[in-house]
């Protein structure tokens, strides 16, 4: 019996990997670092101590993690709040799917990005609980942020609902032991083995459904 759902944010309500990909992108090459595919894919669920940390480390920036971090969640920040976007359906989905549960989020994002994107969205009061990933020892694809997500519920992880797009994210919600729906990411489709972990497969937002989530 599902009597919660979570929901992941970058790629599930807002078309955010492609941003977040860009304004790291040009950071990088800014101070002579190194960013393709393959830094670019190990970053996706990281959380933000985490991708601050790898790009130091494995793709030559120079400064040290924290001030990585900073100057990148301010362009973030500075980007959404030019043009925030979401994905066709998002709050029309969060509010219909909170009038049947209590939603948590639980993200990879800095808090004060996914702060900023629910206030400006118009949907942060439906949330009971959120969780950035940089609170919890792990990020994606460790289940850490979806555990905690449950916990600050108030809900066994094994009766929430998790909504999730990615590789990394479809893997943590289902090791922590949730139900899974997955939306494929387009632009960063999920491999096959991640999408066979997933109990539904969804194509959109507006297929999501309560009877969907509760199987």
């Amino acid at each position: 019996m599902i009597e919660a759902v979570v929901f992941d944010l970058d790629g599930v309500l807002l078309q955010s990997e492609e941003v977040w990909d860009a304004v790291r992108e040009r950071y990088v090459r800014e101070r002579g670092g190194r960013y393709d595919e393959e830094v670019q894919r190990a970053m996706m669920g990281m959380s933000a101590p985490e991708w601050s940390r790898y790009l130091h480390e494995e793709a030559g920036v120079r400064e040290e993690p924290e001030d990585i971090n900073h100057d990148v969640v301010e362009r973030m920040l500075e980007a959404y709040r030019s043009e925030l976007p979401l994905l066709p359906g998002a709050v029309a989905t969060v509010r219909r799917i909170a009038d049947a549960f209590p939603l948590a989020l639980a993200s990879s994002s800095n808090r004060e990005v996914f702060e900023e994107v629910l206030e400006l969205a118009g949907i942060a009061g439906c949330f009971r609980a959120t969780v950035s990933s940089e609170e919890v020892e792990r990020g994606k694809p460790a289940p850490d942020v979806y555990l905690e997500a449950a916990r600050r519920l108030g809900v066994d992880p094994t009766r929430c609902a998790a909504v999730e797009d990615s590789h990394a994210g479809i893997r943590s919600a289902k090791s922590a032991g949730m139900r899974v729906v997955a939306i494929p990411n387009a632009a960063y489709p999920p491999d096959d083995e991640a999408i066979a972990l997933a109990d539904a497969v969804v194509g959109s937002l507006d297929e999501l459904t309560v009877d969907v989530l509760r199987g």
